[in-house]
């Protein structure tokens, strides 16, 4: 079990081994959650979190709509492309 303490300024140091583990990097902003007795740090998202409805029609294509198989033949073109 690892272990930190409270400094006099508030901070707590997160141990490296943890850091590393769940890819934090300096300046990783977190949600901070009390419940009880323990409290969580839950990372922040870099973008707020939004929904489909709020970004649909954000990207406009122009010329009919394009089916399922013409969108799985254009990527699998792209990755042929890619690895050739």
């Amino acid at each position: 079990m690892l272990s930190t303490k409270l400094s006099s300024k508030g901070q707590i140091i997160i141990p490296k081994t943890i850091r590393v583990g769940h890819h934090w990097e300096t300046g990783q902003e977190f949600i901070v959650i009390s419940q009880k007795d323990n409290i969580i740090l839950k990372p922040k998202a870099p973008f707020p979190e939004t929904s489909l409805d709020n970004v649909k029609g954000f990207l406009k294509h122009n010329g009919k709509p394009l089916s399922l198989e013409d969108m799985d033949k254009a990527i699998r073109t792209g990755i042929e492309r890619e690895y050739q």
